[in-house]
């Protein structure tokens, strides 16, 4: 069966660099949440707008479909989506036999210290705020935290791959 890993957190969490590290590891294709969403959300969150659940409605479906599509293909991918709250992790897993929620976990300081050196994203630190305050911890994923060396981060998960506890069926849904 394949693998979908979809590496979930805040804005700033490493989303996109441990997925493209672990995407280069495994052999397996990246896709980044960020960039399938709308220019009216890219807009909104470039002015410093927080985005709101309808705002994020099709584009949680577009990453559902692209996750489907490829786990029927049989296709393994990694796939960089915040997913804040349990109800978007749901969507995305709806069907999806073979997804894994990573949860990239660090505190505020360590992820405002980070965003602070980004020049090039739309997503503002300022918006950091309301990113932990929508932030639903998720009780189903595997929890990583983000205090370490990318390379130690992405054996950690590597190493949750084959662990057999992982892929118990009660963890299939948060």
């Amino acid at each position: 069966m394949a693998t979908a890993l979809v590496l979930i957190g805040v804005s700033g969490c490493g989303k996109t660099s441990i997925g493209q590290a672990l995407s280069e590891q495994l052999g397996w294709p990246f896709y980044d949440g960020d960039d399938f969403h709308s220019p009216e959300n890219v807009y909104k969150m470039s002015k410093g707008i927080p985005l709101n659940d309808v705002d994020r409605t099709n584009w949680l479906e577009t990453l559902h479909d692209l996750i489907t599509e490829k786990l029927r293909a049989d296709e393994n991918l990694v796939v960089a989506c915040s997913a804040l709250k349990a109800k978007y992790r749901q969507q995305l897993r709806f069907g999806n036999e073979g997804l894994i929620f990573v949860f990239l976990k660090g505190d505020f300081d360590l992820i405002w210290s980070r965003m602070q050196t980004r020049n090039d994203h739309y997503m503002k630190p300022e918006m950091l705020i309301s990113q932990f305050n929508t932030l639903e911890t998720p009780s189903k994923a595997l929890v990583v935290n983000i205090d370490q060396a990318v390379e130690t981060i992405i054996q950690e998960i590597i190493g949750y791959l084959g662990s057999e506890p992982y892929f118990n069926q009660d963890n299939e849904r948060e």
